[in-house]
């Protein structure tokens, strides 16, 4: 048997008829940018979101570029990031002038350890950004004790965890603002990239709707030096159809979870942990194995596909080279970085499918 490490078909045959629906209204309408499919997604979403605001853009990237931007964080000021993520969440801070500065995570949640927040804060400090990693909420409560402390704004990177919950609230709903990414991959995924930013700050959504218009809060007159960052009409169409079946959606990733959770039997196989005050909604389900080399040449020639998130932690990247870091000077995201191993996790996996990947762990 061969289980691929993600297929969109099962999702994509399902919801054929409202896909290619939603691309003949964009078709037949030939508005492409800033119309009402944008605007129907954007109320959608922030209602989704339990938000009252919602601002689509070009990607999850530049939602947090955005927000960032529009907080008027930059030159000399220092952002905290987990030093386990996907690299966008730095980037983000670099593109704007500031400094990312890295804080390990909790070796058992992959999350960023609240803990170890509080050392990491200067006089330079400005915001910090919890990254809800693999679609698993971060411990909001205590960040959010620390960021009101020290008078700093906190960011929700949601990108990977679409409708997951902390004490039964949405998250992207406990920081200033939140970004959403859309790549095909997410949870709710467009057909191409795409983003969001959501808040309850009306003064905000302002900010960042212009600054993803060019700067312009009304056509060819820029108040700010923005960029060109907006959710085209025809992702808007797609993520509109895909929206009511993401609960549906996220509950089968939960099934399939579980499954794995009870039924993986390995000693030599870490399985991920789950929290009795949040919902998450397995984006990403990560196991991790000392031998995890071994275990994924294993599943591979058994036709089990797997992927590895993220092999070079974000210290050692050669782009970051300028920061100093060496070897060693983050272990916890080392250690997660060499030995975390992502296995089959989409909607529409069967029994037979599920029961062959976790028949395949426990064999090695």
């Amino acid at each position: 048997m061969k289980v691929p490490f993600v297929s969109f078909l099962p999702m994509e045959n399902e919801l054929n008829s409202e896909l290619r629906n939603a691309f003949d209204r964009v078709f037949t309408r030939s508005w492409y940018i800033e119309g009402i499919e944008d605007k129907n997604f954007e109320k959608a979403f922030a209602e989704y979101c339990n938000t009252q605001y919602c601002i689509g853009v070009g990607n999850g990237l530049d939602a947090l570029v955005l927000i960032l931007k529009a907080l008027g964080i930059g030159l000399e000021d220092e952002v905290i990031v987990p030093s386990n993520t996907y690299i966008a969440t730095a980037l983000a801070v670099t593109y704007v002038g500031a400094k990312p500065v890295f804080v390990e995570p909790k070796l058992e949640t992959y999350n960023i350890n609240p803990a170890l927040i509080e050392s990491a804060i200067t006089s330079k400090t400005k915001a910090i950004i919890p990254v809800h990693l693999y679609g698993h909420p971060c411990e909001m409560r205590l960040i959010l004790n620390i960021a009101k402390k020290y008078g700093l704004h906190i960011i929700e990177d949601c990108a990977q965890a679409h409708g997951a919950t902390y004490y039964g609230q949405k998250i992207g709903t406990f920081g200033y603002a939140a970004a959403f990414s859309f790549y095909p991959g997410k949870n709710l995924g467009a057909l191409g990239d795409g983003g969001a930013v959501v808040t309850n700050n009306k003064e905000l959504a302002e900010i960042v709707r212009a600054l993803g218009n060019y700067g312009s809060d009304y056509k060819y007159h820029h108040i700010y030096k923005g960029n060109n960052s907006r959710l085209d009409e025809l992702q808007a169409a797609f993520l509109s159809a895909k929206l009511p079946y993401l609960d549906k959606m996220n509950e089968e990733r939960r099934r399939i979870a579980d499954r794995y959770l009870s039924e993986i039997k390995n000693n030599k196989v870490i399985l991920p942990i789950t929290q009795l005050d949040m919902v998450p909604v397995w984006h990403i389900f990560a196991i991790r194995c000392e031998e995890r080399d071994d275990l994924e040449n294993h599943l591979n020639n058994n036709g089990v596909g797997t992927n590895k998130h993220y092999p070079i932690p974000m210290h050692l990247q050669e782009c970051y080279k300028e920061l100093g870091f060496k070897l060693g000077d983050f272990p916890i995201a080392e250690k997660i970085s060499s030995t975390e191993l992502s296995i089959p996790m989409y909607y529409g996996m069967t029994n037979d499918e599920i029961s062959y990947v976790i028949d395949t762990i426990n064999s090695f």
